[in-house]
Order: C-alpha cells, then sequence, then structure tokens
C-alpha cells in the first residue's frame, strides 16, 4: 500500500523555468494545482501573469534571462523573495534553432546551449547549497528525444539535450548524498510552441504518433504524474535517471 502523502508537494517551494509556455507552464500549473509554492521563470512577463492568473493556488512570476549567466545571482535572489529557497528546481525552459548541420552559425549554436545545457546547471548549482542545509531537493531536468536520437535540423538542440542527459547523471553523482536528486523528464511529441511546426504538419504528427508503442502523440496532461513522482518522496530512491515519456517512441 502506498504511503500517505507519497506523491505529495504541498508546502513546497517549487521553481520552474521555461513557465511560460509549453510544458514548462504544465508543470508550473500542476505543482500549484498540487499545493506547491511555485514561482515560475520565463523572459516574458505578460505569459507569466496568465499563468499565476489561472494556477489554483500560489504562483509567482519572476521575468529574467537564465542564459545571462551575469545576471544570474540576482535572479536567483528574486526567485528566494517570495516563498524562500526552492525545494523543487524543474529546468523546462528551451530553444531550438532547427538549423541544419551545414547551417549552424556560432550565435545559434551558442545559444542553444546556454539555455539548454548552461543554464541548468548553473541554476541548480547556486540551489544546491540551500537544499543541502534543509538535507531535501529535487532537481528535475528536461532532457528530449534527441538526447538519444538524431534527428534533421537538430544537431545543436541534440548536442545540448545529449548534455543534459549526462549532466543529469553527474548531478546525481555530486549531490544525492545530501538529499538531492536528479533525475530528468524526457518527453516524446508533445503539442507545445517549440513544436508547433511538427504538429502543423499532419502527416508529420501521424507519422510521429505511428512510431509510438501506444499510438499516439502526447497530451499535456501525461506529463503530470511523472513530473510529481520525481518532486516528491515517491522518488526518493531514483536519481541519475531519465525518465521518458513518449508513450514508447524510443522503445522501438
Amino acid at each position: 500500500m502506498a504511503e500517505p502523502g507519497l506523491f505529495d508537494v504541498a508546502g513546497r517551494v517549487a521553481c520552474v523555468t521555461g513557465a511560460s509556455s509549453g510544458l514548462g507552464r504544465r508543470a508550473a500549473l500542476t505543482l500549484a494545482r498540487s499545493g506547491a509554492k511555485v514561482v515560475g521563470v520565463a523572459r516574458r512577463r505578460d505569459a507569466l501573469d496568465s499563468l499565476c492568473a489561472e494556477a489554483e493556488g500560489d504562483c509567482v512570476g519572476v521575468d529574467a534571462d537564465i542564459a545571462n549567466r551575469e545576471g544570474l545571482s540576482d535572479v536567483v535572489a528574486r526567485i528566494r523573495e517570495p516563498f524562500g529557497a526552492p525545494d523543487i528546481l524543474i529546468n523546462a525552459a528551451g530553444l531550438n534553432t532547427r538549423q541544419v548541420a551545414d547551417d549552424v552559425t556560432p550565435e545559434g549554436w551558442d545559444a542553444t546551449i546556454a539555455i539548454n545545457l548552461g543554464a541548468p546547471f548553473f541554476l541548480a548549482q547556486s540551489m544546491v547549497p540551500d537544499m543541502r542545509a534543509k538535507g531535501w531537493g529535487r532537481i528535475v531536468n528536461f532532457a528530449s528525444l534527441q538526447s538519444f536520437r538524431a534527428f534533421p535540423g537538430g544537431i545543436s538542440y541534440g548536442a545540448a539535450k545529449g548534455g543534459v542527459a549526462q549532466m543529469t547523471r553527474a548531478m546525481a553523482e555530486a549531490w544525492s548524498r545530501d538529499g538531492i536528486t536528479a533525475n530528468a523528464l524526457g518527453p516524446g511529441f508533445f503539442p507545445t510552441e517549440l513544436t508547433a511546426s511538427v504538429f502543423d504538419d499532419a502527416d508529420r504528427a501521424a507519422r510521429n504518433a505511428a512510431q509510438t508503442c501506444i499510438g499516439r502523440n502526447g497530451a499535456l496532461e501525461d506529463i503530470d504524474g511523472p513530473l510529481l513522482f520525481l518532486c516528491s518522496e515517491a522518488s526518493r530512491y531514483v536519481t541519475g535517471q531519465i525518465l521518458m515519456v513518449d508513450g514508447g517512441f524510443t522503445a522501438k
């Protein structure tokens, strides 16, 4: 029998990056509706205001560019201000330039690596001391199908997401003895702003659905259970893992 509160996140402070849209927004809403105190971080103030208006619980938006390493300490101070130091960090912010290998620019490469790989590490690094002091923390990164598969026009994004998979394992090795688990969710194809071009092509979306074992693409609510698992006591002996939430896409 499951322990009472095994998946409970009520009262936990959660920071969610990329909270203005897509799976980051869904993660922020899910945690807020489950009783967590949520700080959503993104660049678009209007989208953050919309998020907090919709959230059924404590939710505050912090508009910031987390890829700007020089200003990160100030951003972390703003994240701590509403509810105190986060217990949970969800690194959902992402960028995919979709440049084919021959056309990748230094600017596109650097921007992709900075937001998908650099920001999650340095943000986590800055929050670990407070988690360590509490003896409890949850870091949930966002991996991808491209952590393991090569897609056309995805060399910089794939390099970053492959790095996220290994970074997650290395975070676990570094910090799990302090009560801080580090895991990653690996979404399949979900309808978000980042995948709009995929879902705008009905044939392509159908091919992707056929590639899964389940036979359909993801719906936003499919991320809720895996997210709460990795954010709660239910996953206390799970660390350094990439949980693919892809309907079995990578199993075929």
